[in-house]
């Protein structure tokens, strides 16, 4: 093989390491960002259909205590999904001014420490104003 050739085919060869090693970093960073992400609880913002009025979202499975009916008649000891226009002070029964909120899925409330039923993450006691504040910044409507 000649200098020349030989001088073009390092070249070539170069380029071809630079460029998968370029690639090998692009994935990596990718991953740990994405990995973070995952770690610190970040997730796509919450999708829901809205309504007039507030409405429970029944699908869920409730807790051992809390029912359907409990719920309706005012009772919010366990929590629960809310749809449509959320009124707060309504699930504040004790009227103390606080209430708890899952801090991943923010419509799900209750007046009473529990765990969601949707994802199983422990409800963190929040005042009304930093849970409309949570709501609204996700899309839900609050009274």
């Amino acid at each position: 093989m000649s200098n020349k050739m030989q001088s073009r085919f390092t070249v070539k060869t170069n380029t071809v390491k630079i460029l998968f090693l370029s690639f090998i970093v692009f994935f990596t960073a990718a991953s740990l960002s994405y990995a973070q992400d995952a770690a610190k609880g970040k997730t796509t913002q919450h999708e829901m259909k809205m309504d007039k009025s507030m409405k429970m979202d029944t699908s869920m499975k409730m807790g051992k205590k809390g029912n359907i009916k409990e719920m309706m008649k005012g009772n919010h000891s366990s929590p629960i999904a809310y749809k449509g226009v959320i009124n707060l002070k309504s699930i504040d029964d004790n009227k103390d001014g606080k209430i708890y909120q899952c801090p991943m899925d923010f419509n799900v409330l209750s007046d009473k420490p529990g765990v969601d039923p949707k994802c199983g993450m422990k409800l963190k006691e929040v005042t009304l104003k930093q849970a409309k504040n949570n709501l609204t910044k996700y899309g839900f409507k609050v009274k």
